[in-house]
């Protein structure tokens, strides 16, 4: 009698806010002693005008603002990434992932808009550099960046998890992508499109009512939830077992619907109507 053969499935995150509770931005000019509300401002002007996909905006600086593209050198996208807070426990979901749970296997991938230099810094020894996939620059003698290879943000994103895809040889269907961002907004919808099943790691509106399932936690194990549930197909009672079994309790678990709405006075509406006849 012969093994089954196990069920692959390709496990994709998102970095900044879903794996880290730091933006690479905030902590890579506090590196530069670059005011972080510079930083925030600089942001929100070219998401307001659309300059660039979303999550590309730290790219976009670091190649044409003058203030960071006169002081950025590699070194300092290694030391941003060493000063980056993970949430706990990402070795272990990598280990697990990376093991067979009832003949499922998962293979780990961290996709991300962030300098891929600062993503594997902060991973070293925790995810293999060969599965991280960041914004790629080129570099001058002195270290300097000359120009961007590849940006993995926005329909970036979805041009990373297609190539992965085609080659792990994984259907469409056997994916997972986990995000908490507008940048996780295009990869999440064409995961959905095809069948595959996306995780919001946020209660942003943007990424919420896209995704799947929402899970908040600090520790990364957490996502492991849903996945034991929708895919492997374990009930709650075998999904906590399987957690005391890594020495940790769920001490809450509370499932709930979120609903948004924005509610405002009839006689506004009715003046308003009123007013466009």
């Amino acid at each position: 009698m012969t093994d089954k053969p196990l069920k692959r499935y390709l496990f994709a995150s998102d970095f900044d806010q879903t794996l880290s509770f730091n933006d690479s931005g905030y902590v890579l000019s506090e590196v530069l002693g670059i005011a972080t509300e510079d930083f925030e401002r600089k942001v929100k002007g070219m998401a307001k005008i659309n300059l660039v996909q979303q999550g590309a905006e730290l790219a976009y600086l670091l190649l044409h603002d003058p203030e960071y593209q006169t002081q950025v050198r590699r070194k300092h996208l290694y030391e941003a990434g060493k000063r980056i807070r993970l949430k706990q426990n990402i070795a272990l979901l990598g280990e697990i992932l990376k093991r067979s749970i009832e003949g499922y296997h998962f293979d780990f991938y961290v996709l991300s808009a962030a300098p891929v230099e600062i993503v594997v810094s902060a991973l070293e020894g925790i995810v293999p550099a060969d599965h991280v996939y960041g914004t790629e620059f080129s570099y001058g003698s002195a270290g300097e960046i000359e120009r961007i290879v590849r940006t993995t943000a926005g329909y970036g994103k979805v041009s990373a998890l297609d190539q992965l895809q085609n080659s792990l040889q994984i259907g469409p269907d056997h994916i997972i992508y986990m995000g908490d961002g507008s940048s996780d907004i295009h990869v999440m919808l064409h995961v959905n499109a095809r069948y595959g099943y996306t995780i919001a790691a946020s209660e942003s509106k943007h990424v919420a009512q896209i995704a799947n399932r929402t899970v908040l936690s600090d520790n990364a194990l957490a996502v492991l939830v849903p996945v034991l549930e929708k895919i492997v197909g374990w009930q709650r009672p075998r999904i906590r077992d399987f957690f005391e079994s890594y020495g940790l309790l769920i001490q809450e678990w509370d499932r709930v619907r979120t609903d948004w709405l924005t509610l405002r006075p009839a006689h506004i509406e009715a003046a308003s109507a009123a007013s466009a006849e």
